[in-house]
């Protein structure tokens, strides 16, 4: 069990050089906080497709690594209550630790937080599963540590050195503004090993892998907040000041101000997206040396009141904070890549059967070189891009720019947190009919739940838990 593994408390440097903002070299991994290590990690093996490449295990707490492509999800057993107070997980703003920790501040850190074996992260001791912590590369630790702390930043734990035969690796975790979302900073430029240092790796070649053709995810393609309405500059502004975000823009038409708003026929949305690629300082790599990863964007979900109750307000309530509320999985071919998933047990919302069979829809997917029906079969949606340049509007159908997509049921007990497929074919936005679809598909799921559970019209109750 990682022979010559040691944790090391890394004192922050005085000496960093002064910036704006933190630059990220690229996505690392997303952790999950679940009651149920075990469950997860079967469904994401047997129906996901992800490959279990690396697990800490320890007498108090249970971790699993899995890849798909350059998609890394990091599962954690969260302790139970019995365990440890309600108090211990993530900080209050006033817990913030200083540019030089007390000895004091480390103990605690290490009593409540290490002993429960949690590296490069901590224990949130949320009352439900969540997914909570999108962990970024960065080049140096230290620096982002004193430059994140000046623009009043909480840390939630402070730069700490963890090494092995391979190497070491630093990392520190900052508190977002959004519900229970972290972010660990890792920086391993001098760590030679194949995940991280603390994790026993199943002996693999991974450079001599195979891509599974039947199932060809490759990356993460978006990640969404569920956020509280009237939040979402707060949340962009965040994330442009201590990361460097930029905004992108879901359609051509979209409001600077308002974002992408959908408020007609029972759907009252507001989407806003950002990205953090064109900011990074080091380029963008896979996490497995040779290869090059596109950008991951990130999303802001927020209901409007017009139009009712929808899933952002469910999973507000159900959640019982803002936080992560899907994350797009990128794949190469969605045909082949649903259907495997279904074979194995994964339910998807499909939206209603007229939507293959509306007036131009069934024509726009014929070509596009696909078949409505293979495409009904699994509740696929597919978009063209409106928006197309000259020289792809005087192109073939078949190469004019579209995406395809299709959202899965949550993979929680909660009606939280849930996947989604998506493969573009040139097309970078997510497109204004798919939006529509996929969220009523969504809608009508939850509904059919809230039926099924017998849950009173009138027990929902509003949602007013604050951005932090």
């Amino acid at each position: 069990m990682n022979q010559g593994f040691r944790f090391l408390w890394t004192r922050p440097s005085q000496n960093v050089t002064e910036n704006m903002a933190v630059f990220l070299s690229r996505l690392h991994h997303v952790s999950l906080h679940v009651s149920n290590a075990e469950k997860i990690a079967n469904d994401l093996v047997s129906k996901f497709k992800f490959d279990l490449f690396a697990a800490r295990l320890t007498d108090k707490s249970k971790h699993f690594a899995f890849r798909k492509g350059a998609a890394v999800f990091v599962v954690n057993e969260r302790p139970s209550k019995s365990r440890v107070g309600l108090n211990e997980g993530i900080l209050g703003s006033t817990d913030r630790y200083s540019i030089d920790p007390q000895r004091a501040d480390l103990e605690k850190y290490k009593q409540g937080n290490n002993s429960l074996g949690c590296l490069y992260d901590l224990s949130p001791l949320h009352p439900v599963d969540t997914v909570n912590n999108v962990c970024f590369e960065v080049e140096d630790v230290q620096r982002s540590f004193k430059v994140l702390r000046d623009l009043g930043c909480n840390f939630l734990v402070p730069p700490t050195t963890v090494e092995d035969v391979n190497g070491p690796v630093t990392y520190s975790v900052v508190k977002s503004i959004v519900g229970n979302v972290c972010h660990t900073l890792i920086e391993k430029t001098n760590y030679e090993g194949v995940f991280l240092p603390g994790f026993d790796v199943i002996e693999k070649d991974w450079s001599l892998e195979e891509e599974d053709m039947s199932c060809p995810v490759t990356h993460f393609d978006h990640i969404t907040y569920a956020c509280p309405r009237k939040t979402t500059h707060q949340v962009m502004g965040w994330y442009e000041k201590v990361f460097g975000f930029q905004r992108f823009f879901i359609d051509s038409n979209e409001d600077v101000d308002e974002g992408f708003v959908i408020n007609q026929e029972g759907i009252g949305l507001r989407l806003t997206a950002m990205e953090y690629w064109k900011c990074s300082k080091a380029g963008i790599a896979l996490p497995f040396a040779g290869k090059k990863e596109p950008d991951c964007k990130f999303v802001i979900a927020e209901s409007l009141p017009e139009q009712g109750r929808n899933q952002v307000d469910t999973f507000l309530e159900q959640h019982r904070a803002p936080g992560i509320q899907h994350i797009g999985l990128y794949t190469k071919n969605i045909v082949s890549t649903a259907h495997t998933m279904a074979e194995a047990g994964v339910q998807f919302s499909s939206p209603p059967p007229a939507y293959y069979t509306q007036l131009g829809k069934q024509q726009e997917i014929e070509e596009a070189g696909h078949s409505p029906q293979m495409l009904a079969q699994h509740g696929i949606l597919l978009d063209t891009d409106l928006h197309q340049d000259p020289l792809s509007q005087r192109a073939s159908s078949e190469s004019k720019r579209h995406l395809l997509q299709v959202f899965t049921k949550p993979i929680f007990a909660e009606n939280t947190f849930f996947l989604e497929l998506i493969e573009r074919r040139g097309a970078t936005g997510f497109g204004e009919g798919n939006i529509k679809a996929l969220w009523r598909s969504v809608q009508a799921y939850m509904e059919n739940e809230r039926v099924d559970r017998q849950e009173p019209q009138g027990s929902s109750k509003t949602v007013q838990t604050a951005l932090s």
